[in-house]
Order: structure tokens, then sequence, then C-alpha cells
């Protein structure tokens, strides 16, 4: 399973994703967290893991605020991992301050 989704990994534009945030689709992983890992997780159902994650606040939704941001930001990449029906995302780095 590891292999499959490695090969899956990925970065994708922010329009890309437009319609898995309309389907409440995209979590956001936090930096600290191995995509593939997280995936692994959530592909096998590892309710332990995956709740603890959230607890921590790891594994989010995307904020309003984030929502509004990220089409202001010109050609915004994220890198994602598929894992139907969800779509892990690395949370882009803050832009630099103006």
């Amino acid at each position: 399973m590891r292999e499959q989704l490695t090969e899956t990994l990925g970065e994708v534009l922010w329009t890309d994703l437009r319609a898995h945030v309309a389907r409440d689709a995209v979590i956001l992983v936090a930096s600290d967290l191995d995509l593939v890992d997280v995936g692994v997780a959530v592909a096998s159902n590892d309710a332990a893991a995956v709740q603890a994650w959230i607890s921590a606040g790891k594994l989010t939704k995307p904020t309003a605020e984030e929502l509004a941001r990220w089409p202001l930001q010109v050609d915004l990449r994220f890198v994602s991992l598929v894992v139907a029906p969800f779509v892990l995302v690395r949370r882009p780095a803050s832009p630099p301050p103006s």
C-alpha cells in the first residue's frame, strides 16, 4: 500500500483542488507528519492514529480564511496524496510578510 500511495504523491495547483474542497474532501496535514504515513493510516482505517492527529490539530480542514486567501495567490501549489475519497495536502508555506 505504501508503494502505491507514494506513486500518487505529487504537487498540485490550488485550481486542481477546488472541486475537492467543494465536496469537503481536502484534509490539511501538518508539516511534521509524513503524507504517506498519514495516507497509509487513512487507507487502512487506523482510527486511533487518525483521531490522535485530529485531536492534536495535525489533520484539519481548510479554514474560511485559507479558502478566501488561497485563490488570490498566483500559482499556489500543494503537495498532495489521494486516498479516496479524500485528498491529503501539505499546507503551503506562509507567504513572506509584505
